[in-house]
């Protein structure tokens, strides 16, 4: 009997384990140096899956997405939403042609890539960027592109380790 409890216990607790990796929240590693110093390398987030099936991602949002053919997610921040236009002109951030002035990030894009003329992003479509823009493999670049919806895995929401600089996003 006693065996019997104890094994739907750990059941219970594995299907709740699974249920919360899968579908709400999500521990992901930063594998380089393209969010630094918001973020640094070998830096543990955590990322919650579920808001986006309420609500679209915002400006300034960090994201996690998959790229096509590669084996690890990206983490960016969203600069570029549906419907608008971004362009990178003289290192500074064009969204519909209006300077983007609360940019997040520590220095300004000396690449404008593909952004070099006007990107216009369609329905759930988004131009993110690294925070570190000299060391950043971004949507200005043709590998990365455009981000879709489809792609994006979740919102980083939280540093937990480091454990000395856990912070809430």
């Amino acid at each position: 009997m006693i065996m019997l409890r104890v094994g739907t216990f750990i059941l219970a607790v594995l299907l709740i384990a699974f249920i919360l990796s899968e579908y709400i929240v999500e521990r992901v590693r930063v594998h380089n140096h393209s969010m630094e110093h918001t973020l640094e390398p070998e830096d543990l987030v955590l990322i919650d899956k579920i808001s986006y099936r309420f609500h679209d991602p915002e400006r300034f949002d960090i994201v996690v997405f998959r790229q096509a053919g590669k084996g690890e997610d990206l983490i960016k921040r969203v600069i570029g939403l549906p419907h608008e236009t971004v362009q990178i002109v003289d290192g500074t951030f064009l969204v519909d042609g209006e300077e983007l002035t609360d940019i997040k990030g520590l220095d300004l894009p000396e690449y404008a890539g593909i952004a070099s003329e006007p990107v216009k992003l369609s329905v759930g479509e988004y131009f993110v960027v690294g925070d570190n823009r000299k060391e950043s493999i971004d949507s200005r670049y043709a590998e990365v592109g455009i981000v879709t919806s489809t792609k994006i895995v979740g919102r980083m929401f939280m540093r937990i380790y480091p454990f000395g600089s856990i912070k809430i996003f």
